[in-house]
């Protein structure tokens, strides 16, 4: 047997038959072109995908930080064994890194045993970040 005839037969055997390609020979042009250009939207998706990933962990990672600034005024408030002065007090507090701008409300509630505490975080840029609110015992 010929080598053209043993390559023929194969062929049949694999379901090609002689007006088809050889699966010997490979994948043509055009299906190497379409299988790149799959796999480069492929690609471009999960590019964009981890851009997306990204941006949103660092957002998180600064809301979280303005939230650990926020309670840490809290817990400062509520273990001062004054009360806080009523009205608005600002200030700015260095923590992971960047400087905070806080703003903190006092005001009485009820029957003025108690006192409302609102603390607002905000970025370097004056975005708020974390809001807060607490009750204290007036004194």
């Amino acid at each position: 047997m010929s080598r053209p005839e043993t390559i023929r037969q194969r062929s049949a055997e694999h379901g090609f038959g002689s007006c088809r390609r050889s699966a010997e020979h490979g994948f043509t042009l055009i299906e190497m072109l379409v299988a790149l250009a799959v796999f480069s939207l492929a690609a471009l998706a999960l590019l964009r995908l981890e851009g997306a990933t990204l941006s949103s962990t660092h957002e998180l990672d600064r809301r979280t930080m303005a939230q650990i600034v926020a309670r840490n005024l809290a817990a400062e408030v509520l273990t001062d064994p004054v009360a806080p002065t009523l009205g608005e007090a600002k200030g700015e507090e260095v923590n992971g890194g960047s400087t905070w701008h806080w703003t903190r409300a006092a005001r009485r509630i009820g029957d003025g045993v108690a006192i409302r505490i609102d603390i607002a975080v905000a970025d370097e840029a004056g975005q708020a970040m974390a809001d807060l609110t607490l009750v204290r015992r007036a004194q």
